[in-house]
């Protein structure tokens, strides 16, 4: 059996836009919905979501049929997280709150094996088709994509030393957290907020790192990726679900 090829890394690395959804329900049901729904990433949530490693397991294998491509969000940059999301099979993971290169190159290293990291050593997981892929852990590196995420004025100012650091393949600018940071809570769309990201875009491009956002504002989307964003997330499952089925009752009660 081959290394199942990680269509997402060579997408961003290439410079093909990847368009994504949020998920954050926590079930292989629903995820099996969206993963046939077009997208060519779906981010899995750990971080704002009840997803455990169980939970992300049996997304992983609801999404397997389809051509879309799982992105992990860690609740952390915690190594041991890492690995057994790793080896439960994922192989993009986005990191929050990396805020400057020593902490980029820690979480590189939780990816990768002796003797260029600190990846536990596990003989056949599900990563590795349970020993069907023959060399997993000799050339698996090449399939992981590592992201992180900017999110604090601190990140801003060690943007380049970052996204230098090697093995990181892309960083996401976190609209939220970020626009928190700069002192906009909950006004992502101020236009203080958007100039900033827009001037962070351009940063991040200018490295040579690949460049990822998420808004449901399609607007905004549409401005970030004209700005230099390769993968964009445009929108949540969680949001979808509340505001249609809002509409929905909305249209026979009101």
């Amino acid at each position: 059996m081959d290394m199942p090829k990680n269509t997402f890394k060579a997408a961003i690395t290439s410079g093909r836009q990847q368009i994504g959804l949020w998920s954050s329900l926590a079930s292989n049901i629903s995820t099996e919905v969206i993963a046939g729904s077009g997208f060519d990433w779906i981010l899995l949530d750990m971080e704002h979501s009840p997803n455990d490693l169980g939970d992300i397991y049996v997304q992983l294998q609801a999404m397997m049929e389809n051509a879309t491509q799982a992105v992990i969000r860690m609740p952390s940059d915690d190594p041991i997280a890492i690995k057994r999301i790793l080896d439960a099979g994922a192989q993009s993971l986005m990191i929050p709150n990396v805020e400057d290169a020593g902490q980029a190159a820690r979480v590189v290293a939780a990816t990768r094996y002796a003797p260029r990291g600190v990846r536990g050593f596990s003989q056949a997981p599900r990563a590795a088709r349970f020993g069907r892929v023959p060399n997993y852990h000799a050339t698996c590196e090449a399939e992981i994509c590592v992201i992180v995420q900017i999110e604090s004025q601190k990140a801003l100012d060690n943007i380049e030393e970052i996204a230098g650091v090697e093995g990181v393949d892309a960083l996401f600018v976190g609209p939220g957290d970020l626009s928190t940071s700069l002192g906009y809570i909950g006004k992502q769309g101020h236009a203080d907020v958007v100039a900033a990201i827009e001037k962070t875009i351009a940063r991040i491009t200018a490295t040579g790192r690949a460049c990822g956002i998420l808004t449901g504002d399609e607007t905004l989307a549409r401005r970030y990726m004209a700005a230099g964003t390769i993968f964009t997330a445009v929108g949540s499952d969680m949001t979808l679900l509340a505001r249609s089925t809002e509409a929905l009752a909305a249209r026979f009660k009101g």
